[in-house]
């Protein structure tokens, strides 16, 4: 396992795109026995679209992001609940589930889900993350030594994390300038009609603060006014898309 983890590092060092880090991650699960993989970063702005990156098959991974089964998936909900490393399977849950949750599961058992391992992560600033390594049994083999491993998989999760975060920074670009994190949270919830002094609230920050890295957006994008540099952030968006 220390070879795996050490090619995996390298790997992550080497990539500088999503596919390159599926690719590194896919090797690792493979490492581990798992042949299945998926990472799944929740929307921190109501209405924006999960980020969702892995080598599940595509018909159910288009159907998971369309119908947006993230809000009723057992295990995105229980990871949500905090730092939590925990195994799940298709079979086990049925005695406790809620009907439309079990049916998540039982939908991605088609498609050669039916149990895993998930790590659930959340910064400080309240966003959440989940790696999940998957398989077609409902208790994959390495489950019985989880104990042995558990250290190492928290390490390859965490280390993924953090590489998505700064390989991924594009979705902070506007037009060719790249915010800050900051900057681009306080725009953002700008743009969905917050004022600063709510957006202070969510961010747990003071309202000079968002006000001061509006600002600094509003310099960047060389514009004069926040509805300007929301107009802009709106048009990028619609660009990407």
């Amino acid at each position: 396992m220390h070879r795996v983890f050490e090619n995996f590092v390298e790997q992550l060092s080497a990539s500088v795109d999503a596919a390159d880090l599926s690719e590194a991650m896919a090797s690792a699960a493979a490492g581990f026995d798992f042949p299945l993989f998926a990472y799944f970063t929740y929307p921190s702005v109501p209405g924006d679209a999960p980020r969702l990156i892995s080598n599940y098959p595509s018909r159910w991974t288009s159907r998971y992001l369309q119908q947006r089964y993230h809000s009723l998936d057992p295990v995105i909900l229980r990871g949500l609940q905090g730092w939590d490393t925990f195994d799940w399977g298709v079979d086990r849950a049925r005695q406790r589930l809620p009907t439309s949750q079990q049916q998540i599961l039982e939908s991605a058992a088609q498609f050669g889900i039916r149990g895993g391992l998930t790590m659930s992560m959340h910064d400080h600033r309240g966003r959440f993350a989940a790696l999940t390594f998957a398989s077609d049994q409902s208790h994959p083999p390495l489950l019985r030594s989880l104990t042995r491993y558990e250290k190492a998989l928290q390490l390859v999760a965490i280390n993924f994390h953090i590489h998505v975060r700064r390989r991924l920074a594009d979705d902070r670009v506007v037009d060719g300038v790249t915010l800050t994190p900051r900057e681009f949270e306080c725009l953002k919830w700008t743009a969905h009609g917050k004022s600063a002094w709510d957006v202070s609230q969510i961010l747990g920050v003071s309202k000079r603060t968002v006000t001061f890295h509006l600002e600094n957006a509003k310099a960047k994008l060389g514009v004069r006014t926040v509805n300007q540099a929301v107009a802009r952030l709106a048009a990028s968006a619609q660009a990407r898309s």
